[in-house]
């Protein structure tokens, strides 16, 4: 069984404790990540142990169906879940981890680093696999820290009127 790693890394433009509101509430999801159709079940805010479920878009018309559970919590720092029902990726884990930045203009910012580990059996066919599937991952990934710097930005000109 081949394991594979997926980073991306984004800054959103949003204080950090704004950011970790936002992706530590599982009832959330389908409001930024870019594969979530629907939460269909949920415990609102992240709990280790604790699960969640979504209706997800794989590849082309086709849909799934996830379970995540939250295995790590670092508040406003990192955040681990792993996930069933993406096959034939396996023991998929979704790593979000966080830093506060300054931009420059004093404004606080946050560099968000999105991971995603997983394996494909089948030998190389799995690699092959991945090689086709990777890059629309990455493109999934990048949107969805866009989303979520758009979620925010939205938010806060809401909530400044």
């Amino acid at each position: 069984m081949n394991t594979y790693v997926v980073t991306e890394q984004a800054v959103i433009n949003a204080p950090l404790g704004r950011v970790w509101d936002v992706i530590s509430r599982t009832d959330r999801y389908a409001e930024w990540v870019a594969g979530a159709i629907e939460v269909t079940d949920h415990h609102g805010v992240a709990t280790v142990g604790r699960t969640y479920a979504e209706r997800n878009r794989t590849l082309g018309p086709l849909k799934t169906d996830s379970v995540w559970t939250v295995r790590e919590i670092e508040p406003c720092k990192r955040r681990v879940d792993t996930g069933t029902g993406f096959a034939p990726l396996r023991n998929v884990t979704s790593v979000f981890e966080f830093r506060p930045l300054q931009s420059g203009d004093g404004r606080e910012t946050t560099e968000m680093i999105y991971q995603v580990e997983y394996t494909i059996g089948l030998g190389p066919l799995g690699d092959l696999l991945n090689r086709v599937q990777e890059p629309s991952m990455r493109s999934a990934m990048r949107t969805s820290m866009t989303n979520l710097d758009r979620l925010l930005r939205s938010e806060s000109s809401t909530t400044a009127r």
